[in-house]
């Protein structure tokens, strides 16, 4: 439970993080919006990416990877779509709020974890 806790306020920081470093990535409202942001981006990414990977397991495997970034780019999509206080307001941005949010989902898993990405 508190990996959970620590997880989420580490998305949160990232996602403040990402807002402040990319034109066109924004929150409205501080911290509270940040962790709410966080929270549901958390949830859909648990429910939707194993079974995205899945079935685009053929283009995962040709792309060595890379396009699990595409999948986290939807996912983060459809959290703009469903949070008002959440925008991304041009692909150039959620391609790189993509990005980055992905490098600091790396970092949060080792300092979660103890060392260990998987």
């Amino acid at each position: 439970m508190v990996a959970y806790a620590v997880s989420l306020l580490l998305g949160a920081l990232a996602f403040l993080a990402v807002a402040r470093l990319i034109p066109g990535f924004e929150i409205r409202g501080g911290f509270r919006s940040a962790l709410v942001v966080a929270l549901v981006y958390g949830l859909i990414k648990a429910l939707l990416q194993k079974v995205l990977v899945v079935v685009s397991l053929p283009m995962v495997i040709l792309s060595l990877g890379a396009f699990i970034l595409v999948i986290n780019a939807f996912l983060l999509w459809i959290t703009d779509k469903l949070l008002e206080r959440f925008e991304v307001r041009s692909l150039g941005a959620l391609v790189l709020g993509t990005l980055l949010l992905t490098g600091f989902d790396l970092l949060a898993r080792l300092i979660v974890r103890g060392g260990t990405i998987f």
